[in-house]
């Protein structure tokens, strides 16, 4: 079984900071992408950020210039550090990783359980 936590959510005025963290843990041979996504009320999830193994980058529009997805291979951990909040940043926010769970297995999607941004005076 392959296990992913979140943590780092909170209320936060406009312009503040945040950073997210989601650790995998479980039975893992390797990950490659990991990735943050979002879903605001009455909205479909979005994609946010992504991270290869290799080191490739991808932000959504909304969020360049202002997110930083980075990522701890020995600790299987990817961090989201995010700047210059405003209030439609205001969302759940799920982690994804793509998963091996050994050399012979296929790569499947796993999901964390989501944690709260909200931005708001």
């Amino acid at each position: 079984q392959v296990q992913l936590v979140e943590s780092g959510g909170g209320l936060v005025q406009p312009g503040g900071s945040l950073r997210l963290s989601c650790a995998a843990s479980g039975s893992i041979f390797s990950i490659n992408a990991m990735g943050w996504y979002r879903q605001a009320p009455g909205k479909e999830r979005e994609l946010v950020a992504t991270i290869t193994n290799g080191g490739s980058i991808n932000y959504a529009d909304s969020v360049k210039g202002r997110f930083t997805i980075s990522r701890d291979n020995a600790k299987n951990t990817v961090y989201l550090q995010m700047n210059s909040l405003k209030p439609e940043d205001t969302a759940v926010y799920y982690c994804k990783f793509g998963v091996r769970r050994t050399r012979w297995s296929a790569e499947l999607p796993y999901w964390g359980q989501g944690t709260q941004v909200t931005v708001s005076s």
